[in-house]
């Protein structure tokens, strides 16, 4: 298709895999016995590996933030599935071997005047120590200030490289 004598380009090959974040699907569940062991079956049947999960409980439902190894199977996976979905993008960062690695990781986001909504541990031991997915203000500009202050940043590429080992 052209536009205006360009050829347009499809959004979605944009991101690519090094794309500088993670992506975080939020899977609506309700509240009864056996929906998240439904959720993880469908998930692991399809060779699909959790790098992440954390539940946002309420009396009536909870919300399944789940960060898994291959962004595009799990995208397929839940479109074709019954869950109800949504996506969110959240920054995956390496814990260094400080004494307070999560201390360096808040200091330089509030230098940065960037809230953190919230954090949970990634299933990733990419140099040997922990990681955690955080989710902020604004990611673009959390990725820029924590790659600044040499924090490594995770991409779908790392989660897909760790899934397959």
């Amino acid at each position: 298709m052209s536009i205006g004598g360009q050829a347009s380009t499809d959004a979605g090959t944009l991101r690519g895999r090094d794309w500088p974040c993670l992506r975080q699907f939020g899977i609506f569940m309700e509240n009864r016995v056996g929906t998240l062991h439904e959720l993880l079956r469908h998930i692991e049947r399809h060779d699909l590996r959790v790098m992440a999960l954390t539940i946002v409980d309420s009396v009536d439902f909870s919300i399944a933030r789940l960060v898994l190894n291959n962004y595009e199977r799990a995208l397929e996976l839940f479109r074709l599935s019954d869950f109800k979905f949504f996506e969110t993008d959240i920054i995956g960062v390496e814990l260094t071997n400080d004494p307070q690695p999560y201390v360096k990781i808040c200091i330089a986001l509030l230098q940065a005047e960037l809230n953190i909504h919230y954090t949970y541990p990634l299933l990733y031991r990419g140099s040997g120590g922990g990681a955690i997915a955080i989710y902020v203000d604004d990611t673009e500009t959390g990725i820029k200030i924590l790659a600044d202050k040499g924090h490594r940043i995770i991409t779908e590429n790392d989660l897909l490289e760790y899934g397959d080992e």
